[in-house]
């Protein structure tokens, strides 16, 4: 039989069982449905990570520590109803369970839920679960199909891999820090925990991407993410201009370091972004302000030439936008089609008509916090949206659920790994 037709006879076979798994009313709608997730991360990288894979279908078990939980759930104010807004910005969709894995019996809880598992998620710092068995060597004994993946400050390698990872000290070390910030000034970190965040996305594309390598060969493997290596990613052209030409990118506010004008101006009232991203738009924004005595002048025709005089063409620039209201100038960049835009506060953008039409903010009821507001998923899928159905869960709220229904626990045995303080 050629190629060509086992290909045609295997796409056949998988719409057919598609068409049957439908048939019989299995969800086909997320993607990861059916896919379960052991999360013994806490704090920000592994939990954004694990959200992410929970809103796309994928059973998250949020293994915690009994009687305290993940450090977020103390992390504020504020709070509602006592439970922490930055927890319940980040664990949507997910299970809780509290168990002790220190001890014996939690250990046993956490290998009978790796052999029911696709992946295993943690942030620990490199070798922390080596020395209690549950490294990536021995998980992978107990099931060779896992997906042990492992979000740390520096790596699983390397002269820094046992250092301390946090977002502040990880963003000063990436070199972001030496980029953001007033030329005059400090330099600034970024207005959210970027290194974490960034940490967590990647982690997740590496899951992703072992499972589809899972799915041709039927291994497991580990996936090392390290906050600082994302960090670095982060610095693209920035580190191309290092490497053309041996100068170290220095801070330069807004201004971008080979684009111009691409910056911000002040306005009568408030400050606008403003971004000429090419000669075609300079001729229309030179029209637009009555720049027509620069507008061909060799000092700014090129885009070469206004990065070369940037700070002469600047104060130009700055003195015409002084003139008008923020808003003014903005309807009249959208009218001629130039790149600008507001810069709007949190409560704004939320609020922004924009964000609402993208469903970029969502309402869940929540066991004791009431009606809460999520932010909600920005990757839009046509055939299989995920979605955000079940609010962030009480501490240990899944203990009886997982233990019973998943590892086949008794109701006595539940009852008596809580008097043991197990779970």
């Amino acid at each position: 039989m050629s190629d060509e037709i086992c290909d045609k006879q295997s796409q056949i076979t998988d719409r057919t069982s598609h068409i049957a798994l439908v048939y019989l009313g299995v969800d086909m709608k997320k993607p990861l449905k059916g896919i379960r997730v052991l999360d013994l991360s806490q704090i920000l990288a592994g939990p954004y990570c694990s959200m992410i894979l929970a809103d796309m279908g994928a059973e998250v078990i949020k293994v915690e520590r009994p009687g305290r939980g993940d450090d977020t759930r103390a992390f504020g104010p504020p709070f509602i109803e006592g439970e922490s807004a930055y927890f319940l910005s980040i664990n949507r969709n997910k299970k809780s369970i509290t168990v002790n894995f220190k001890r014996d019996k939690g250990k046993e809880i956490i290998h009978r839920l790796i052999k029911k598992s696709d992946i295993l998620l943690e942030n620990f710092r490199p070798g922390t679960l080596d020395k209690i068995g549950l490294g990536y060597k021995d998980i992978e004994k107990i099931n060779p199909q896992i997906i042990y993946a492992s979000i740390s400050g520096f790596g699983q390698t390397g002269p820094e891999r046992l250092r301390p990872g946090y977002d502040l000290t990880v963003q000063g070390m990436g070199g972001i820090m030496s980029l953001t910030g007033d030329p005059s000034g400090p330099p600034y970190k970024v207005g959210t925990s970027i290194s974490d965040i960034l940490a967590g996305i990647y982690a997740c594309q590496g899951i992703l991407l072992a499972l589809i390598a899972r799915n041709k060969n039927g291994k497991g493997q580990r996936v090392d993410v390290s906050m600082l290596d994302c960090q670095v990613s982060l610095l693209t052209y920035q580190a191309g201009i290092y490497f053309a030409t041996g100068l170290v990118p220095e801070r330069r506010g807004n201004q971008h370091p080979t684009i111009s004008p691409y910056e911000t101006f002040k306005a009568s009232d408030e400050y606008i972004n403003i971004a000429i991203g090419n000669d075609k738009l300079w001729q229309k924004f030179c029209d637009l302000l009555g720049l027509k005595e620069i507008k061909d002048d060799p000092k700014f025709s090129s885009n070469p030439k206004r990065v070369e005089n940037r700070d002469e063409l600047f104060s130009i620039i700055e003195k015409i936008i002084r003139e008008k209201k923020a808003n003014e100038w903005l309807k009249l960049f959208d009218e001629k089609g130039i790149p600008a835009g507001p810069i709007l506060s949190v409560d704004k953008v939320l609020n922004h008509p924009q964000v609402q039409a993208r469903e970029m903010v969502v309402k869940v009821n929540h066991p004791k916090a009431e009606e809460i507001k999520l932010t909600g998923i920005p990757v839009k899928l046509s055939a299989t949206p995920g979605s955000i159905d079940k609010p962030p869960p009480l501490l240990g709220e899944h203990n009886d659920e997982v233990l019973s229904n998943i590892l086949g626990y008794s109701k006595e045995e539940i009852k008596s790994l809580k008097k043991e303080g197990v779970i």
